[in-house]
């Protein structure tokens, strides 16, 4: 794979494009932020309620569990609850053990589902194996759904590791039996893609996953999963872990693979703290790819890390309202100010690289360090534009940010664009 000279990245890996819902994955698409409700899904309130705040966080695909006749029947109930909240997130079903039997028999839920999630270790075995997933598949051609197929090395198909490394014990050279693990979520994941295919399902509908949980075996996995297939591929370190260590891990192992231009959709799997904020998938997941230069979600904040020239803590309070600011309002100004998500800000503590710093984002401020003029210049567009002194610096320099956004991305911003095009026809 050839990389972008400008910005490193590899040119993204072909695939074939999947609809999901309204979200196109795949065949060059922006890649897609993927999350996961934790809420027993026989409980319409509460998922609805959690599905709701992912997709308003900016999740693009949301998984459900369907794990039995209670969750299935109440899948049609939620998708009516959230189109009434104007909520219109593509709902993916993860289906273990029992899929074939739920959706058979729950055609509202079959129908209501945007995607059915199949793990092929999971499905049955021997003789099952193939009835089930077949089943699920004639269910997926009935209603017009995509699928994906997930492997996961924590329920690989035994039948077909005990295969493969029996196979390689009889070598000369065998290889490690890591290597053998490898093989064999990759034979599983695209043999399952073959049988679906062969039995009529495009290849425009096959999303492929390949989860373990240690960086280096996903690089490796989903590295062989390009260079064999074409298929759409997710992302996702499983049991990422909690806290800083999952959003380490997560961030590693993905962003590796999409340096080299692999992954269509991605998903953080993180484990909440407990009652803690399911949302912080989202946004990390939307940090990674963003920080990486492949999509735009909110406008980025750059502030310096503190050091000794910066005792005072009021440049930290003041980024960290920014931050706030934006989060809090993004969902309004999405609709209001189509662009808005490119900006960059910046919030530094001295004058060492602040004033630098400051004209590099749209919008900058270089707060007074230690033993420095309590004065904060604001630069606007790479230029300098005022000084903020006193007591409300934090105020006024938020409703600056406000002030620009309205004049570079609000109405009179559209309007004159308009009229300059108008005038240059003539």
């Amino acid at each position: 794979m050839t990389a972008n000279r400008d910005t490193g990245l590899a040119a993204r890996h072909k695939t074939h494009a999947v609809g999901v819902g309204g979200v196109i994955v795949g065949g060059g698409a922006p890649i897609v932020v993927q999350s996961m409700t934790n809420t027993d899904t026989a409980d319409i309130v509460g998922t609805v309620k959690q599905i709701a705040e992912l997709a308003r966080e900016g999740s693009e695909l949301v998984r459900i569990t369907v794990d039995r006749d209670e969750a299935a029947k109440a899948v049609p109930r939620i998708r009516d609850q959230l189109a009434a909240r104007g909520v219109s997130v593509p709902i993916v079903g993860d289906f273990h053990y029992i899929g074939h039997k739920l959706l058979g028999d729950n055609p509202g839920c079959a129908q209501a589902l945007d995607k059915y999630r199949i793990n092929p270790g999971n499905v049955g075995f021997k003789d099952k194996k193939d009835k089930q997933f077949g089943a699920i598949i004639e269910l997926a051609l009935r209603y017009a759904k995509p699928v994906r197929i997930g492997v996961n090395w924590g329920s690989l198909d035994q039948e077909l590791l005990t295969h493969l490394m029996d196979e390689n014990a009889a070598k000369g050279a065998p290889l490690s039996a890591r290597a053998v693990m490898h093989e064999a979520m990759v034979r599983s994941a695209l043999l399952s893609a073959e049988r679906a295919q062969e039995m009529g399902l495009g290849a425009d509908r096959i999303i492929i996953s390949a989860k373990v949980s240690s960086v280096q075996d996903l690089v490796a996995v989903y590295t062989i999963l390009a260079a064999r297939s074409h298929y759409a591929l997710h992302l996702g370190l499983t049991e990422a872990g909690m806290g800083s260590k999952g959003i380490v891990a997560s961030s590693a192992a993905i962003g590796i693979l999409l340096q080299q231009g692999i992954g269509d959709t991605i998903r953080f799997s993180l484990t909440p703290e407990p009652g803690g904020d399911r949302t912080l998938e989202v946004r990390t997941a939307q940090e990674l790819l963003q920080t990486m230069g492949l999509r735009s979600f909110v406008p980025v904040v750059a502030a310096c890390p503190g050091c000794g020239r910066t005792t005072s803590t009021v440049f930290q309070e003041l980024a960290r309202d920014v931050q706030d600011m934006i989060r809090e309002r993004m969902p309004q100004w999405k609709v209001r100010y189509p662009g808005v998500e490119t900006l960059n800000f910046a919030v530094m503590g001295c004058i060492v690289n602040g004033p630098g710093e400051s004209k590099h984002a749209d919008v900058g401020i270089s707060l007074p360090g230690t033993g420095e003029q309590p004065a904060a210049p604001v630069f606007i567009d790479g230029k300098k534009a005022m000084t903020l002194r006193g007591p409300n610096i934090a105020a006024e320099f938020k409703q600056i940010v406000e002030e620009y956004i309205e004049r570079r991305f609000g109405q009179g911003a559209r309007t004159t664009a308009v009229n300059e095009g108008a005038g240059a026809q003539q």
